[in-house]
């Protein structure tokens, strides 16, 4: 077959991903080999393939739903954000430079035939490869030069499904907007919508449906119902909160409470998915001093930019919340960048170059900033469990000698614990263990859930997207698209058509 789709968006946050995972979920349910891809990804919510290249964690989880091993070549550019003005572009897995969104434009025209190569070997090795559009296909200001959407499928010839998400309002103009604003040959190839996010009763939405596949020329696809339930594996910021989702009821006699600090440049976020899925727990984010009184876990997230989200920690007032909290024997986990704030000391000539900086001073730990990222699947044990995990940094952590305890690759001090792994809470006895002991430091009667299966949860939400596209697109239709593309006749709008 050969086919190919790409799924855009109205915006961010509109549900393509979600969108992505479930059609793979439909389509290999059908029999068909399916691939995800995303040509470019801006997210620092990123992890690694089992040969060691990182790409975006949505793109792992759409492989997870195809059920295929991830690879460099379904997110072959990834953009992870650094500051206001900079990010780390990372190339088949590997880091290749630090731009501007200025000084990265001339970069694009060589990446679109990486892109484009890959894509195609993906599209010679599976029967179908759903495509994921990035933010909006109508960013007129950058349609020039674009590779993730419109670029993309004119280059490739792909038929486009526009989501709108109807959750956050207007999302008639919005659909309507983005494909008036295309010019001519982008507009030949958005084939239909798909409304996503819908709560209530799908007669009171025809009327509006109906007009605009009158007005477009065009049929919505289906309307995807609102997906109660935490949101895994997001990678858009916007998406954070969802991700959270509400704790079921404890298994033991109290709840624990979780406080985790929302840096601003906070990566890897997934790691909070497992606790967030466990019954009992509760999570929030933390962005002020008050927002640790009552926590009887303090998490220090993975960080994109260290020194720069350890100075807004200590300009916030949480770094010394932070350390009132471990000096009261309560228990504090640092994750990556967060483990490296924990240090006495960071030195960063790479990725911040601010030189020699203090850090928290909680774990007897020093950090040296490498040029060369580590990225890898380390396993290994700890508190009597076995954990698998990955990394992905620039920082090295060094523990002084004979100092704290072993914790995974990092070191525990007291009530303090430091790793570089992310993922190691998704492994379920290890989880059960920390918290089991997290609840001792903090004095609390809870107990964790002992049938909690992370893995299970994971699979199950990506078979409730499958059910969605389903049981609410019209998949016949779909099916055409794939075989065949967009119908030759499709009509122009103006103002983009009349060009």
């Amino acid at each position: 077959m050969n086919g190919a789709l790409l799924v855009a968006g109205t915006t961010s946050d509109a549900g393509k991903s979600l969108v992505t995972a479930g059609l793979c979920r439909w389509l290999v349910r059908q029999g068909v080999s399916v691939a995800p891809f995303k040509a470019q990804n801006m997210s620092n919510n990123a992890g690694v393939t089992a040969d060691g290249a990182e790409i975006g964690r949505a793109q792992i989880a759409q492989a997870a739903a195809a059920r295929v091993e991830p690879e460099a070549a379904m997110n072959p550019v990834l953009l992870k954000p650094g500051g206001e003005d900079s990010s780390q572009v990372v190339v088949l897995g590997r880091p290749v430079a630090e731009v501007t969104a200025l000084s990265y434009r001339p970069m694009k025209a060589a990446l679109l035939e990486q892109v484009l190569a890959c894509l195609a070997d993906l599209r010679s090795r599976f029967d179908v490869v759903v495509c994921e559009g990035a933010g909006s296909p109508t960013e007129i200001n950058l349609r020039a030069d674009d590779i993730a959407n419109m670029g993309l499928a004119t280059a490739a010839r792909l038929p486009v499904v526009v989501v709108g998400d109807i959750d956050r309002g207007g999302v008639f103009p919005a659909l309507y907007g983005t494909l008036a604003l295309m010019p001519p040959a982008d507009q030949r190839l958005v084939a239909g919508f798909l409304v996503n996010k819908f709560r209530g009763d799908v007669r009171l939405l025809r009327p509006g449906l109906e007009t605009l596949s009158g007005l477009t020329g065009r049929p919505v696809l289906g309307v995807l119902p609102w997906l109660p339930g935490p949101a895994l594996d997001v990678e858009d910021s916007l998406g954070l909160d969802a991700a959270l989702g509400a704790a079921g009821a404890p298994h033991g006699a109290d709840v624990l409470r979780v406080a985790v600090a929302r840096l601003p440049r906070l990566s890897n976020s997934t790691d909070l998915d497992a606790l967030a899925a466990e019954p009992g727990v509760l999570l929030r984010f933390a962005t002020r001093p008050e927002d640790l009184a009552d926590a009887d876990l303090v998490v220090l997230p993975g960080s994109r930019a260290t020194v720069a989200d350890l100075r807004w920690l200590r300009a916030t007032g949480l770094a010394a919340a932070v350390a009132r909290h471990a000096a009261g024997g309560r228990p504090v986990l640092g994750v990556c960048g967060g483990h490296q704030m924990l240090a006495r000391s960071i030195t960063d000539e790479v990725e911040s170059r601010a030189g020699t900086v203090p850090g928290l001073g909680l774990l007897p730990t020093d950090v040296r900033f490498a040029r060369e990222k580590t990225l890898g699947r380390p396993s290994g044990s700890a508190l009597g469990e076995p954990v698998h995990g990955y990394e992905i940094h620039h920082g090295v952590v060094t523990v002084e000698a004979g100092s704290g305890e072993p914790f995974l690759d990092g070191v525990r001090a007291g009530a303090v614990f430091g790793t570089s792994w992310h993922g190691a809470l998704e492994n379920d006895g290890f989880r059960r263990a920390f918290l089991a002991l997290v609840a001792r430091l903090a004095g609390r009667a809870f107990v964790p859930a002992p049938g909690t299966d992370f893995a299970a949860v994971r699979e199950a939400r990506l078979d409730r997207l499958g059910d969605l596209v389903a049981e609410h697109a019209d998949t016949a239709a779909l099916w055409r698209l794939v075989e065949s593309g967009a119908p030759p006749d499709l009509p122009l709008l103006p103002p983009g058509g009349s060009r």
